[in-house]
């Protein structure tokens, strides 16, 4: 059976999106937003023609189930993911927005990504080439690609709106957030991270490092108790997803993810400017089965 289209762009009727993001359609409700999760995928900081069925289905329901499980944790935005329950004037896209979509509390985001790292990989990879650190944790000498640490390290970073976020030191991300915040955003990030992990292992698959975004609810009292979890948990696309069985440290995993879009990508020598690329149809179709197998494996569930 041919995959269904993919939803790149998102309306409800005539009302177009007050904000997008590479994935995601942010609908304005004032002290609510409706978040649609599309079917984009970006590689190499482009947004590419070509979407993926059904991920931001995944997305969406992947994250709804560890913001669930990290409820005891810490609270997070989601009011509602069941389109019945959203503004009336949604209800033209119910169709659209069912099983993609959240509607939320609108929380000020921190101006700081919440990195955790188990693994060594990515910009920490490179950085521990150059320094023996990552991020100013100092770690043993002679660690290879993919292995783990001794222990998960925090490592934020600043948020970009275009290119790749920028790796800071605990002490900038404390003069950005205040002292307090980022007391409480590095112990929840390294507590959520573990228990993912951990939750994950059994299951077979390895999580790498992530990403987490934490928002300040409005309302009076210390920033620090007004702390919520938004966006998205635990995901493919905010983490490295590694298959257990086939973990070997010494070189890149293979990953839930866009493992076969960034492997296309490299083969017909894009020079990763515009004009973005079409993605063929196997790579499209072997891409959704990486996202929806992690989803499987990771819910016990079918999609919805």
């Amino acid at each position: 059976m041919p995959l269904a289209d993919p939803v790149l762009h998102t309306s409800l009727g005539a009302r177009q999106p007050d904000r997008t993001g590479k994935v995601r359609d942010i609908y304005d409700f004032g002290d609510r937003l409706l978040i649609v999760a599309t079917d984009r995928i970006s590689a190499f900081d482009c947004i590419l023609a070509s979407g993926i069925p059904d991920k931001g289905k995944v997305l969406t329901q992947i994250s709804r189930f560890w913001f669930e499980r990290m409820r005891a944790v810490v609270p997070n935005h989601i009011i509602s993911m069941v389109p019945d329950d959203y503004p009336a004037e949604t209800r033209v896209a119910a169709a659209m927005l069912a099983g993609r979509s959240m509607f939320v509390k609108a929380a000020e985001p921190l101006p700081i990504e919440c990195v955790a790292r188990g693994y060594l990989s990515g910009s920490g990879l490179k950085d521990y080439q150059k320094t023996g650190a990552v991020c100013g944790h100092q770690l043993p000498p002679g660690l290879v690609d993919s292995d783990r640490l001794p222990a998960p390290i925090f490592t934020p970073a600043t948020k970009e709106s275009s290119g790749h976020d920028i790796n800071i030191s605990e002490a900038d991300a404390a003069a950005l957030v205040g002292q307090a915040v980022f007391d409480k955003v590095k112990a929840l990030t390294l507590k959520i991270y573990s228990e993912g992990v951990a939750y994950a292992e059994k299951l077979g698959i390895i999580i790498a490092d992530t990403k987490f975004e934490f928002g300040l609810l409005p309302g009076a009292g210390r920033p620090e108790d007004r702390i919520i979890l938004i966006d998205e948990v635990l995901t493919p696309d905010s983490s490295r997803f590694w298959p257990r069985a086939s973990y070997t440290p010494g070189g890149p995993q293979p990953s839930f993810d866009k493992q076969f879009v960034r492997d296309y990508l490299e083969s017909i020598k894009w020079n990763k400017q515009p004009p973005v690329p079409s993605l063929p149809a196997d790579v499209i179709e072997k891409t959704r089965e990486k996202y929806i197998e992690a989803f499987r494996r990771l819910t016990g569930k079918e999609l919805e």
